[in-house]
């Protein structure tokens, strides 16, 4: 994923749509999913936010593109997840 901010927008089961940033996109060999994070744009810069994950089927520059998303419901596929959010966020507090 490149440097500039991505922003998608989800719809809840009341038809409410709220815009969200991308943390991060990844790939996992293991499930063979791609995976993205996201959190709300209307957050804060010192606000702690709430990041939300899906699997999802990547276009064909393997980006988010316009696809569904997927929710994640096995425990051990949430453990991967998480440990490549803290790995991540590990990552941002050494910059």
């Amino acid at each position: 994923m490149d440097n500039e901010e991505q922003k998608i927008t989800l719809v809840d089961e009341h038809g409410n749509e709220e815009l969200y940033n991308v943390l991060f996109t990844f790939d996992s060999e293991d499930y063979g999913r791609s995976y993205v994070l996201l959190y709300l744009s209307e957050a804060e810069a010192d606000e702690e936010v709430d990041i939300q994950a899906y699997a999802f089927m990547p276009d064909e520059n393997h980006d988010l593109g316009e696809g569904e998303l997927i929710p994640i419901e096995s425990d051990e596929e949430w453990d991967m997840v998480e440990e490549v959010l803290n790995t991540f966020l590990g990552d941002q507090d050494q910059d």
